[in-house]
């Protein structure tokens, strides 16, 4: 039947390929089919997928000024970047926001601002005016989080007193210290630690330019007396207090102990350096690290300051006229995402996506070293990263999905070869499972909150505790996977989620957008659980997902709902991937045959590209909540095609 469908040429268009009582079946098949193949058509020739990873505008203007601090400025390369930022500008507040069509930014704004002038844009051109003009209405740049205004002192731009201070000697602090590296999460270590020495050795940009950004300050910055926000907490007053403290005690430092901090911290980073993938995969680790090694006197031409050059150089992406840089890159995620999406499809040829398995097995992360070993030593590894290499830091999230899929893959031909790395992976997930039942992304109970209330983490995203949508992949891999031994982290697990629902029936998404990503993540958990489908939370679940349902079908959460729990499941329109997620857990509910389900369908069906994908401007997740945002491309391409897969399996399975 399905060749018969891919031989039909559609006549109209996909509005008229439903019906009043649920998705025609005849349109069904052909737009499956077309989005399957659209998907296939993008994967890499040794079966993997990865598709842009892009943030806010704080990344791209940081790649410029990462190249005037070293004074290896592109020309072409910048005028790209440049251009790239300046159509991001938004024409409301005239500022740059944090995702498309978010509220005003005012270290994002800072930052655009100083590398648009760095390129060479003149301050009263108009869109100059407009933002500078945004940002002096908020109290001018030393109102800057703390990132923007390292990035400032570094650039002379504000007296170092304008920043916390971040001491090379914190490498040097013994475990039960309340501040240590293990207490931290692996972003917060990989950051920190290069940063440091910068820190201590009060880094001076070159600016070959000599650019500077005085007019952004409502008062002379060498004047300014403000630079950190009142403290309203005890905790966060108390913090503050340590910090002036330490402020008067780091210039007194002894320079025997100081040189031998800034090895120590060196030393650290070239052990985590991770070839041309960079320290940690993630841009700022990797920018921090590159000019630590300039400052610490590393030639040009050093191999370790080549491979930084080249980890930051991977990171780009150049669509012609306009270039920008992403916050890491994805290949993991996407590959074990778009296999999953697939595999719901057990009709068709498995042949692509068994290559797409053969390519994740071959990026397992086994016996090599890892900070996670900190708390663990003696469990055997077994994990997945989320980029392309970082063996010191593999990830939970992605270590299950991967497991997942490789569960469904196994065949009598492959199940000797899935089943070491199988097995391997169980124990890691169930090893990593922290005390309170739940699983975090890369650490156990990383859950020291009052370290969120120091100076330096103002982005309040220091640690790595664990979350709901991470537990939950956890838990369904090990439901799914079966063994007897991991039968009590899974029950520890599921009483972790059951605990963290919410009052409206929801569960919070810390790595997706947001209520409904975590509400799937759960349910589709709960599914591989074998829970009872009448259960009460996931009967709530359900009810919650339905009375958020727009009139056209689909579903849409803006990220506001991370500042307002009260904009949960609300947006000004529908997205296929929130729409996606939302048919997912549906189903996973038992509800393939409800109304709710048939309506997002056609809304599928309806807003399916001519190309046989998704395209849409929404970004898709946040990297950290309230401060910093993700688009992942991928995400309108391969979750529709999950969402339309199991549909569309589940609806035969139930004639026949």
């Amino acid at each position: 039947m399905n060749g018969m469908h891919e031989r039909i040429e559609m006549t109209q268009d996909n509005t008229d390929l439903t019906n009043k009582n649920g998705a025609d079946e005849l349109a069904l098949d052909i737009q499956f089919n077309k989005a399957r193949s659209a998907l296939l058509a993008l994967q890499n020739h040794d079966g993997h997928w990865c598709f842009p990873l892009e943030a806010d505008c704080t990344i791209p203007a940081e790649y410029i000024l990462m190249m005037h601090f070293m004074d290896e400025v592109d020309i072409a390369l910048e005028n790209k970047i440049a251009r790239f930022i300046r159509s991001k500008q938004d024409q409301v507040h005239n500022g740059w926001p944090l995702y498309y069509g978010g509220d005003f930014d005012i270290s994002c704004t800072i930052k655009s601002y100083y590398a648009l002038k760095l390129v060479g844009d003149s301050p009263e051109e108009p869109h100059m005016v407009r933002a500078r003009e945004a940002i002096l209405k908020r109290g001018g740049a030393a109102r800057a989080n703390v990132f923007t205004r390292l990035l400032l002192a570094m650039y002379q731009q504000i007296p170092w007193r304008g920043v916390p201070v971040v001491p090379s000697e914190l490498i040097l602090l013994p475990s039960w210290f309340p501040f240590h590296l293990s207490k931290i999460s692996y972003w917060s270590r990989t950051v920190m630690v290069p940063l440091s020495i910068l820190c201590t050795l009060k880094a001076k940009a070159v600016n070959p330019r000599n650019i500077d950004i005085r007019e952004l300050f409502t008062v002379p910055p060498e004047q300014e007396t403000n630079y950190f926000p009142k403290a309203e907490t005890r905790l966060k007053r108390f913090f503050m207090g340590v910090e002036r403290i330490l402020s008067r005690v780091e210039p007194r430092v002894p320079e025997f102990l100081r040189r031998y901090s800034i090895r120590r911290a060196e030393r650290w980073t070239l052990e985590r350096l991770n070839g041309e993938c960079g320290i940690g995969a993630i841009f700022p680790a990797m920018v921090n690290a590159y000019q630590a090694l300039a400052l610490l006197g590393y030639s040009d031409d050093h191999p370790d300051r080549v491979l930084c050059r080249d980890a930051l150089k991977g990171l780009l992406i150049d669509d012609g006229e306009q270039a920008w840089c992403q916050p890491c890159t994805s290949p993991v995620w996407d590959t074990v995402l778009s296999g999953l999406a697939l595999q719901e499809d057990p009709g068709t040829d498995q042949k692509p996506i068994h290559t797409a398995m053969d390519w994740l097995l071959t990026k397992q992360v086994l016996d090599e070293a890892g900070d996670w070993r900190d708390k663990c030593p003696r469990l055997p590894g077994g994990g997945w990263a989320f980029q392309y290499a970082n063996p010191h830091y593999p990830d939970l999230d992605d270590t299950a999905a991967v497991a997942w899929a490789l569960v469904q893959a196994q065949t009598s031909e492959n199940a000797r070869t899935y089943e070491q790395p199988l097995m391997r992976a169980a124990n890691w997930l169930a090893g990593m499972q922290s005390s309170n039942g739940g699983f975090a992304a890369f650490d156990i109970d990383n859950t020291y909150h009052y370290l969120n209330e120091i100076p330096f983490a103002d982005h309040g995203a220091l640690i790595d505790p664990p979350t709901s949508d991470v537990t939950a992949r956890c838990i369904g891999f090990l439901s799914l996977y079966g063994e007897s031994r991991h039968q009590q982290a899974v029950q520890q697990g599921i009483a972790f989620l059951l605990r963290e629902q919410e009052a409206n029936g929801a569960w919070f998404g810390r790595w997706g957008t947001n209520y409904i990503y975590g509400t799937w993540s759960v349910l589709e958990a709960l599914r591989l659980a074998k829970l009872d489908v009448n259960h009460f939370s996931i009967r709530r679940a359900v009810q919650w997902l339905k009375s958020i349902q727009r009139e056209d079908g689909g579903w849409g959460e803006t990220n506001d709902s991370y500042f307002d729990q009260q904009q949960a499941g609300r947006f000004e329109t529908s997205t296929s991937f929130q729409t996606a997620w939302a048919l997912l857990g549906l189903m996973a509910a038992g509800e393939v045959n409800s109304q709710s389900v048939s309506d997002g369908v056609k809304y599928l069906l309806r807003s399916q590209s001519a190309e046989g994908l998704w395209e849409e401007p929404w970004f898709t997740a946040p990297g950290f909540p309230r401060v910093f945002y993700l688009k992942y491309h991928g995400y309108s391409k391969y979750f529709p095609v999950w969402a339309l897969a199991r549909y569309r399996a589940l609806t035969w399975e139930h004639k026949e």
